[in-house]
């Protein structure tokens, strides 16, 4: 029983290590790989227009867990009217929010960091709610981003950045 106990303490010191060098160091997602601390240079001013992400094709996220370890990955984004908008949009035969999980972290916990570049902005976000805003944020992202033949009609979640 005392090599097991060894044993587990050696692999939670190690874990441990582990977690505090990634804190330090940070770890982006890449593509399809979530992560998980975001690291650059925080932007504390407000954005009045974020249409300077309309050639950005894709950004990093990191939203609060349940279990306490921040979760980013890397998603589209778009704006309308000036706004900043982050969704999710599900084609038919998928299950809502399957593989999704920073949908239902924003859903629990609106607080998140967004990385653009290496500048990152903490932000809270507003699941949209108001049916022409939503349309118009997925009209937006559908011409943005052509190849993925998005109806505004698609089952969405649509989260406004707030600033």
């Amino acid at each position: 029983m005392k090599i097991l106990g060894k044993i587990i303490g050696g692999i939670l010191v190690c874990l441990v290590l582990l977690l505090l060098v990634l804190r330090v160091t940070g770890l982006d997602p890449k593509e399809r790989r979530p992560g998980l601390w975001l690291k650059g240079n925080v932007v504390t001013t407000p954005v009045a227009d974020w249409s300077f992400t309309d050639n950005i094709p894709t950004i990093l996220i990191q939203t609060h867990t349940w279990y306490l370890l921040p979760h980013s990955v890397t998603i589209d984004c778009s704006t309308y009217n000036g706004k900043f908008y982050l969704s999710t949009i599900y084609r038919s035969g998928v299950e809502y929010s399957l593989g999704r999980r920073w949908n239902d972290d924003l859903l629990r916990d609106p607080r998140v960091r967004i990385k653009i570049g290496n500048q990152l902005y903490d932000r809270r976000v507003t699941l949209v709610t108001d049916s022409a805003e939503k349309t118009g944020a997925l009209e937006t992202k559908a011409k943005k981003y052509p190849e993925l033949k998005i109806n505004p009609r698609m089952l969405a979640n649509v989260f406004r950045v707030e600033d």
